[in-house]
């Protein structure tokens, strides 16, 4: 699979990144609409004096001028090599993913989410040390969630951390379907072997597919190195994001046939039995968006509600 998506940028370079050679590592963060300024900040330091680690972002079509300003500032400001690409038009999670990787000079890529943080100071060097092992294609280092203060965002904190957030030993026995890019490093030659699959379009999944790919003919490990999520989102964004996402999963069970065993698959089939089951999707968005109730009670409508669309998509 080829990534032939047509894409027009500009670009802006500081002048450490055009003093810099013999990348090692480009770490690339792509955005729309999030503002990755604190992550670069956070990045800045970890990178300190060093000329072969880049900062490559793209912003992906952001329709804020104010924001994309804002991250050429930072981008100026940076002692570390650092990049921004600014695509003429939005090309999608996948696409987007996909120039960066074509755009990076580094033998090894790292993709964070912009509302990603280093989990501690060794971040960095943890990865680096890794690579130094050279006994592996790509490793995900997973992510960690902190409790936030916003009780609108509680519910987002407790699914992660009872869903997603998980050791190395944990997602290792459940392979490559727990990859997320979200803090995913891969050998540069890899990605552009396998890119992302352009046809996922909107939110979700394009990271499994890509994982379920590279680990046929790639060694695709579990690494302890997490990233903090910061970007935890209202009730309301994950009710429009997950029904926005069931076509992407149809998407990911057509083409992996073998992932129907997935629970979530086997929830939504489940749920695609009962007559009349989308009835229920309005009872299930209030519960989930009541802050007064039970988180558990809460977290179980919001996944009913998520495999009540993938019923009707797949």
């Amino acid at each position: 699979m080829t990534d032939t998506t047509q894409t027009s940028f500009s670009e802006l370079a500081n002048t450490a990144w055009q003093r810099s050679d013999r990348t090692v590592l480009s770490i690339l963060v792509p955005f729309y609409g999030d503002d990755p300024t604190a992550l670069a900040a956070a990045l800045n330091p970890l990178i300190g004096v060093r000329r072969d680690i880049e900062i490559l972002l793209l912003d992906d079509g952001c329709p804020d001028p104010g924001l994309n300003e804002a991250v050429s500032r930072t981008v100026r400001a940076l002692s570390a090599p650092a990049r921004l690409l600014t695509a003429a038009e939005n090309i999608g999670r996948s696409a987007g993913r996909n120039l960066l990787a074509r755009q990076a000079r580094g033998r090894w890529l790292l993709y964070l989410d912009a509302d990603m943080q280093p989990g501690d100071d060794g971040f960095l060097d943890a990865y680096l040390e890794r690579i130094e092992l050279d006994d592996f294609d790509a490793a995900f280092g997973g992510y960690e969630t902190a409790e936030p203060e916003d009780q609108r965002y509680h519910l987002h904190a407790v699914l992660a951390r009872t869903s997603d957030e998980k050791d190395a030993a944990a997602r290792a026995l459940i392979g490559p379907t727990a990859y997320c890019s979200s803090n995913l490093l891969v050998r540069a030659s890899v990605m552009r072997g396998v890119p992302f699959d352009t046809g996922f379009t909107g939110w979700g999944f394009e990271d499994v597919d890509w994982a379920v790919r590279a680990a046929r003919n790639h060694n695709l490990i579990h690494f302890d190195n997490p990233a903090s999520h910061a970007g935890l989102q209202t009730s309301e964004s994950l009710l429009q994001k997950f029904r926005d996402g069931a076509v992407n999963y149809a998407r990911l069970l057509e083409k992996h046939p073998h992932l129907a065993v997935l629970p979530g698959a086997r929830a939504a089939r489940t749920l695609g039995t009962i007559p009349f089951q989308a009835l229920f999707r309005g009872l299930w968005a209030r519960l989930a968006n009541s802050q007064g109730l039970p988180v558990r009670l809460r977290t179980a409508a919001l996944k009913l509600w998520r495999a009540s669309w993938a019923a009707e998509a797949i």
